[in-house]
């Protein structure tokens, strides 16, 4: 089967489930990767924020953690935007990788950092991160390999599966790497829930982006307008559930399959869940990594970790 009818059967298993879902890697094509820079600047989304003031605050400490010569991994790398915090103070950086399955975005990306810092030499490989990938060669060999994963990404995915997106992690990492990563806090959920209920809309139209890539890139009907964005934060399960619901009793149809909706009925987009340091640490832990250093932001709302393979 080729990467199409990969992904067709993909969604079609998705949406034939008790519980509908598409995975959350289909919110970022272009327009769903520009839409999610936006959410980034929105005055309620405030991980972002956050994550770059810890990075701005810390930067020597973790320049001095991830050591001279290494080659520096980002995953999801969007608009690099709190990497280059980090190109501009690490040690003698043998390159930089990011990795990011919409190619559009990343290319031009990486061009942009290649503007930026022209004695960097700059790798993007398009490629999905939660399976394994091929790193490229740098010119200049890497004493060490740091996987960066920003923004809370672990966050979209459920227990288990996080847990085996850090073990390909541990493995692209190699002898002696290490992860730094960014973790979301659990905290009042009023913060978390307006994060995800902008006053702009941007996040409903993300949400909805979705469906219109499954329905340009593999030909789905799916009508925009008879789904409605929710977000909701469950702490009893310590996640955010973003859904689409259906507006009333429809068929959608996708590869000639039939998928019917009830009016109510949900597609679950994505989970993202809010980690205690505790319940992260015994995550990482799972897939062979020890917490070595958490820097949080003084309010404590979210958390960028280091954490070395044991």
């Amino acid at each position: 089967m080729n990467r199409v009818a990969d992904d067709v059967a993909g969604i079609l298993a998705g949406l034939k489930q008790p519980q509908k879902r598409i995975s959350p890697k289909y919110f970022y094509d272009e327009n769903g990767s520009r839409l999610f820079e936006e959410i980034t600047r929105l005055p309620e989304y405030y991980l972002t924020d956050a994550e770059i003031d810890i990075m701005t605050a810390n930067i020597e400490e973790i320049a001095d953690k991830i050591g001279p010569q290494a080659s520096l991994i980002e995953l999801g790398s969007g608009s690099s935007q709190k990497t280059r915090i980090l190109l501009e103070h690490l040690h003698d950086l043998a390159a930089y990788v990011p990795v990011d399955i919409s190619e559009d975005h990343l290319l031009a990306s990486a061009q942009r950092i290649r503007h930026a810092f022209p004695d960097i030499e700059v790798l993007p490989v398009v490629a999905d991160f939660t399976q394994p990938f091929a790193l490229p060669n740098p010119a200049v060999m890497p004493v060490r390999n740091i996987v960066y994963f920003p923004g809370s990404t672990i966050g979209n995915f459920e227990d288990p599966v996080a847990a085996d997106i850090l073990k390909v992690i541990y493995a692209e990492a190699g002898d002696d790497g290490a992860l730094l990563i960014g973790v979301d806090l659990q905290k009042d959920s009023r913060v978390i829930e307006a994060a995800y209920n902008d006053s702009k809309g941007v996040t409903e139209a993300f949400n909805l982006n979705m469906l219109r890539h499954l329905n340009r890139e593999y030909g789905a009907d799916f009508d925009l307008d008879a789904y409605a964005h929710e977000a909701r934060y469950l702490p009893a399960e310590g996640r955010v559930r973003v859904c689409l619901v259906s507006t009333h009793d429809q068929v959608v149809v996708l590869a000639g399959e039939q998928i019917a909706f009830r009016q109510g009925e949900r597609i679950l987009t994505e989970y993202s869940h809010k980690y205690t340091l505790e319940g992260f640490a015994s995550l990482a832990a799972r897939a062979g990594f020890a917490v070595d250093t958490v820097w949080t932001d003084r309010d404590h709302l979210f958390s960028v970790q280091y954490c070395l393979r044991t």
